[in-house]
Parts: C-alpha cells; sequence; structure tokens
C-alpha cells in the first residue's frame, strides 16, 4: 500500500496493477469498491453553482452587447454543465484501469487536434490567437482536451516503466522532454502561454509524483524560466504584460487597463461585497468579466469573504483530492489523481493570482467557475475518473 503520493514503485509493485487491468475487462460500468469520496464531489458542486451565479451576475452586460441575451453566457454554460454532468456519471463508473489502454490513442487525437487549429477553414482566430476548432454546430478548445490527454499518457507510462525508470536521465528525463516539448511547440504556435505554463505545471507535478529525481525537476524548472525569457523577449505584447505585472499603472488605459479594473472591483468589494448582481465593473468596464476576470466580479460582489470561500472550497478539493492519491491502489490511480489535483489547483492558482497582481496576465480561466462549456464539461468529466479511483481508495473516511 503506497504511504505517500511520491513514487510510483518497481515493475515487481506494478503487478497487481495488470493483474487490476485484466479484472476490468469484465467490470465496465459495474460499480465496485466502496462509495465515492462524497466531500470531493460536494466541493466541485460547490464551486460550479458559484459559477453558475457569477455567470448569470456577471454575464449580463456583456452578453446584451455581444449577443442581445443577457443569460446567453448563463445559458450557454448550463448546456455545458448537462454535458459534464454525463460525463462525470460514466467516468465515475468506469474502472480507471480501463482508460491505460486508450492513453496512446487519446494522446495523438489530442496532438491532431491541437494541429487542426492552423488549418483553414477548420482552425479558428479569436484575438489574434488560433486556439479553437470550428465544426459549424460546435467549437471547442483542443488545448482543453490535451490537459486530460497528457495526464492520462504520463500517469499510463510513468506508472508501467516504475520510479526507477523515472529517476534515469535517458529513460526518464529525455523522453519527458520531448513529449513535453512537442506538446509545448504546438500550443505556443497558437500563442497560448498560459496554457503552456499550466500543462508544464501538470506534467512537471505528475512526473515528480513518480519519482523522478529532485536534479532533474530543478533542471526543468531552470529550462522553463529560460525559455520564458526567450517567450518575454520575442514577442512585444507578452513584454508589455510583464512591464504592466512590475507597474499597472505604466499603461492604465492600454495595457494595463484589466488589471487596473480588477484592482477596482476586488478593492470596492471590501469586505462582504456590495452584493450579488451588483457590481459596477461588469458594465464594460472590466474586460472578461464571465472568464478571465470573473474573479474580480466574484470579488466585488460577494466581498473578501465570498472571495476566501472559494479559495477554500479549492484548498478543501486538493485535501481531498490528495487522500484519493494516497489511497490509491496502485501507481497508475495515483498518478492519474495527482494530475487531475495539479490541473484544477494550478489553474486556480494561475488564475487568482494574475488577476490580484501576483502574477502577469494570462488568459487562463478559474476551473468550474468561468464560463467555458469544452472546460467545464472536460473538467468533470475528469472529475469523475477521480471519484472512481477513490472508489479504490485504502483509507478510510
Amino acid at each position: 500500500m503506497p504511504k505517500s503520493i511520491r513514487g510510483a514503485g518497481s515493475s515487481r509493485s506494478n503487478r497487481p496493477e495488470n493483474t487490476m487491468a485484466r479484472k476490468t475487462n469484465r467490470t465496465i460500468f459495474r460499480s465496485s469498491g466502496h462509495p465515492s469520496d462524497r466531500w470531493l464531489k460536494l466541493s466541485v458542486f460547490a464551486l460550479i453553482g458559484t459559477g453558475l451565479l457569477m455567470i448569470a451576475s456577471a454575464g449580463v452586460s456583456y452578453g446584451n452587447v455581444r449577443f442581445g441575451d443577457p443569460y446567453y453566457f448563463f445559458k450557454e454554460q448550463l448546456l455545458g454543465l448537462g454535458v459534464g454532468i454525463v460525463l462525470l456519471f460514466v467516468a465515475e463508473r468506469i474502472p480507471y484501469q480501463v482508460w491505460r489502454r486508450f492513453v496512446v490513442p487519446f494522446f495523438a487525437l489530442a496532438l491532431i487536434l491541437l494541429v487542426l487549429v492552423f488549418i483553414p477553414g477548420v482552425g479558428t482566430t479569436v484575438y489574434g490567437a488560433a486556439r479553437w476548432v470550428d465544426l459549424g454546430w460546435f467549437s471547442f478548445q483542443p488545448s482543453e482536451i490535451m490537459k486530460i490527454a497528457i495526464i492520462f499518457y504520463l500517469a499510463a507510462w510513468l506508472s508501467r516503466r516504475g520510479a526507477q525508470t523515472a529517476r534515469d536521465f535517458y529513460e526518464g528525463f529525455v523522453p519527458f522532454l520531448v513529449v513535453l516539448s512537442i506538446v509545448g511547440f504546438l500550443i505556443i504556435k497558437q500563442p497560448d502561454t498560459g496554457t503552456l505554463g499550466l500543462i508544464f505545471c501538470i506534467a512537471l507535478t505528475v512526473f515528480f509524483a513518480s519519482g523522478a529525481s529532485l536534479r532533474h525537476i530543478a533542471g526543468l524548472i531552470a529550462l522553463a524560466f529560460a525559455a520564458l525569457f526567450v517567450l518575454i523577449r520575442i514577442a512585444p505584447y507578452r513584454m508589455q504584460r510583464f512591464l504592466v505585472f512590475l507597474n499597472p499603472e505604466h499603461d492604465p488605459l492600454g495595457a494595463g487597463y484589466q488589471m487596473t479594473q480588477a484592482f477596482l472591483a476586488i478593492g470596492t468589494g471590501g469586505l462582504f461585497g456590495v452584493g450579488l448582481g451588483h457590481s459596477r465593473q461588469k458594465f464594460n468596464y472590466l474586460p472578461e468579466p464571465v472568464t478571465d476576470s470573473i474573479f474580480a466580479v466574484l470579488a466585488e460582489e460577494t466581498g473578501l469573504l465570498g472571495a476566501s470561500f472559494v479559495i477554500a472550497l479549492f484548498l478543501f478539493f486538493l485535501w481531498r483530492g490528495i487522500r484519493v492519491a494516497i489511497g490509491a491502489p496502485d501507481a497508475f490511480g495515483r498518478l492519474l489523481a495527482v494530475g487531475i489535483v495539479a490541473w484544477v489547483i494550478c489553474q486556480a492558482f494561475i488564475n487568482i493570482a494574475a488577476i490580484t497582481g501576483l502574477i502577469p496576465l494570462t488568459g487562463i480561466t478559474l476551473p468550474f467557475i468561468s464560463f467555458g462549456g469544452t472546460s467545464l464539461a472536460v473538467l468533470m468529466g475528469a472529475v469523475g475518473v477521480l471519484l472512481n479511483v477513490s472508489r479504490h481508495s485504502t483509507l478510510k473516511g
């Protein structure tokens, strides 16, 4: 039984995984083990409920201006939620070991989808970035699919090879760097620096949890900072964002406008907020009020108490997720849990840190709360997988 998150185990310790994988051939959709973690599920739906309230409030003016419907974003989010509930329900009941068989084709499909954004007629450019695939009746961001795909791929590969391989330079570090470089190249070509940083955080956390060498982890972090420095130097808009981060008053009506308005919204909220639905900044002052900046609207309407409540929900999710990872019966389940929890927590941290001025603005949304049907549906499917891992937990409570 694993006593910590870190360390994927040896090839001998992975034998039970193979036995369990064979058993899943006969148990697809059959509930097994004990009930899933109800507290984890409760925290997720509490975040989703908060998100629906904030989208209904923050999207009124924005939806009316863009689409002539004040509740456009709310209704679209309900559609994403409907799909997400189905995905969560199904994934929660499929033994997580089943997914091991599909990790390679799933990862390959995610890579193909990332390429499709550059094909005219298929990919759609929004705000100068090619991040969407438009199928006519449906559009989505392939990078959302890649987030879960790389978790599955790394969890399967690293758990199969074991901690000894993960620590090896040529068999662990180099292949990991190659995979990350391929994904990173396709994402930075869009360009989407924020998503690249998020995927790097997710992948690095899974790699660390697999038992990788701390020296290799430090090397990857150093490479990431070097790459970030180059990306900032070669792109004027990234340099502008960095300068605004250092001094929001550098260009308050230009590059610093969003951060300035976000600070104003958060400051206006005070301790108790101005009341649900009474935000002023959402009325075409604060850019992207239902996506990147929704936490600022939340802080304005519910104050420090409401913002702290949301942060507490994410911390509660982190605690329950760590318990699932520690209690997972095998390395594959443990690394899946680590990756999914890292995804949610890293994304939440990046969004909140950016909108409060701790890091430069990234364009990363707040998980479960910001508008985005694809993001919500995929996240809920991932939570379903996490809940299935919790069904097999060796921990009680």
